[in-house]
């Protein structure tokens, strides 16, 4: 709400403090011939006349305080503040206690938009003249101006004691007491303004403010729908009736409000923004990269509305486009950790796994991303070998969230490569306690089993994993060269003829199966396993002659 208007015939909602010119008692007071003759103007319509001819005067000497408040007034009425202002203040020194200057002074200053000096002046003139009760509104809604809102309390109050149903005067109480943290006695004094004015669209407009920050939703509801049924164009109901759709997860009715919005104020980048979230929301990313690029192009230093269109691109699998946004985001903020790891992830795609690492490697460690960008890390490191690094990376992420098995097993696999077999079998361990039928870890420690050559614990591994429902080519052969091993023919035989049903052309078992019943003595149907295995792969022929190898 404008406490101060342009509007000579209203400014602040009180009566004028220019004194009119053709002030009868004033004009016989004086005896002045100038003042005289500038009434004849100004009543003949011809105001910038009797402004030169009353400045002419004083520049000749003529210091009469009347000629001074009549010129301040025409030039106030011809809206040339600056000028008004300046005649004001003279005649305020001429005469100090001048029952007016200070006033009209006040009130130039507001028009002005200066409200320091208007709560100067407006001070000033309620010292001078302690009966001019409009000095304390005009002293009040200056200070708010000012942010000054708790100074503002005491003249508001002062002139709420002598006209305590004061429209406006009750309208810069609320605002203080709302400016000042007293939300419930600011929501009480707008109500007594609605009682007095249904039709205050201030007070209805900072009412849904307030009760949006409160998230009373219901009261925003009744009183953006009072403020509608005023002004249908209202944006504060609009952005209100917006912001409610969001919170009920109804992202058409906010895509609608917001759209609306960007017709009626097509400049404003939030409109634009808001717009691209509804749209986002509800998966129409096509529509949300339009709306996300008219706000980038009105706020080209946002750097989250570039990294939204670099989102809303990546959705639509423009993975150029999406890199392209979340490289203009971090040229404005290089720290938004957010743009760095979605970048990360695009450069991944794009099989850019170095630079992809240094992004993930300068996401904070307070940041949001971190745990998942210290994965990846860890992940990237542990592709090109570097197993130390990645092992220390998947413990950190363990640090941050103990329960997480695909971090735990990660490092299990991280510390096998890297020569670390106790490391190894404790993270592969520790990820069966938070997911005990996570296969990958059974596999884990299957694999170490066997390289330990620990064939009893590889065998209840590998029937672990069976009982898991594994069922590939690669479980079965391993488990039969375990159960070779360990001379168990039969159970070999079984779980080779298992590999060869889920893969007939397994080479490799279909050579051990040729040695396992020739064990067994059955050397015709041995040799048709070899020949078969030879046929798959011969250079197999080399190891004709060996024992099967786990």
């Amino acid at each position: 709400m404008e406490f101060l208007t342009n509007e000579p015939a209203n400014v602040i909602s009180m009566p004028l403090g220019v004194t009119s010119i053709d002030d009868a008692k004033s004009a016989k007071r004086t005896g002045s011939r100038t003042l005289s003759k500038a009434v004849s103007l100004h009543l003949e319509g011809k105001r910038e006349s009797a402004a030169k001819m009353l400045s002419k005067a004083i520049e000749a000497g003529e210091h009469d305080a009347a000629l001074y408040s009549a010129l301040g007034h025409i030039q106030y009425e011809m809206r040339d503040y600056d000028s008004a202002a300046a005649t004001y203040a003279q005649l305020a020194e001429l005469e100090p206690q001048h029952r007016t200057a200070h006033f009209n002074l006040a009130v130039c200053y507001g028009n002005m938009k200066n409200w320091k000096e208007a709560a100067n002046a407006f001070r000033r003139a309620a010292e001078v003249d302690a009966t001019r009760a409009d000095a304390l509104l005009g002293l009040g809604i200056s200070l708010i101006h000012t942010a000054s809102p708790a100074q503002a309390m005491e003249p508001l109050d002062k002139y709420l004691r002598l006209f305590p149903e004061h429209e406006q005067a009750l309208f810069g109480k609320a605002v203080s007491l709302q400016q000042t943290g007293r939300p419930n006695e600011a929501v009480e004094v707008y109500r007594k303004v609605l009682a007095r004015n249904p039709r205050c669209e201030e007070a209805l407009s900072n009412l849904v403010a307030m009760f949006l920050e409160r998230k009373d939703h219901e009261s925003v509801r009744r009183y953006a729908a009072m403020l509608s049924e005023l002004q249908p164009d209202s944006t504060v109901a609009m952005e209100a009736m917006a912001t409610l759709a969001f919170a009920d997860g109804d992202f058409l009715s906010a895509a609608r409000f917001c759209r609306n919005l960007s017709e009626m104020v097509p400049d404003r980048f939030e409109n634009w923004f808001n717009l691209g979230v509804a749209y986002h929301k509800m998966g129409n990313f096509q529509k949300a990269a339009q709306a996300y690029q008219q706000a980038t192009l009105l706020n080209p230093m946002s750097a989250q509305a570039q990294l939204n269109l670099g989102v809303a691109h990546q959705e639509l699998s423009d993975l150029s486009a999406a890199r392209g946004c979340y490289e203009k985001a971090l040229e404005v903020d290089p720290r938004q950790a957010g743009v760095m790891w979605n970048l990360a992830l695009v450069l991944e795609q794009q099989n850019e796994r170095a630079w992809a690492e240094k992004l993930y490697a300068k996401i904070p460690e307070d940041a949001p991303e971190w745990c998942d960008a210290c994965f990846r890390l860890g992940y990237l490191r542990l592709l090109r070998g570097d197993y130390a690094a990645s092992a220390d990376n998947f413990q950190e992420c363990l640090t941050k969230r103990p329960e997480w098995p695909e971090a735990c097993l990660n490092a299990g696999i991280a510390y096998a490569r890297s020569g670390r077999p106790d490391m190894a079998k404790r993270s592969f361990e520790e990820t069966l306690v938070i997911r005990p039928d996570s296969s990958d870890a059974v596999r884990g420690l299957a694999a170490l089993a066997l390289e330990q050559q620990d064939y009893e614990a590889a065998y209840d591994l590998h029937r672990k994993l069976l009982e898991l429902g594994e069922h590939s080519p690669e479980l079965f052969y391993n488990a039969a060269l375990i159960c070779q091993k360990r001379g168990q023919t039969e159970d070999a035989v079984q779980l080779y003829q298992q590999a060869l049903n889920e893969n007939p052309q397994f080479a490799e078992a279909l050579l051990n199966m040729g040695h396992a019943l020739m064990a067994m003595g059955q050397e015709d149907e041995a040799r048709s396993f070899w020949r078969k295995a030879i046929r798959e792969k011969p250079e197999l022929a080399q190891t004709y002659f060996e024992p099967p190898v786990a």
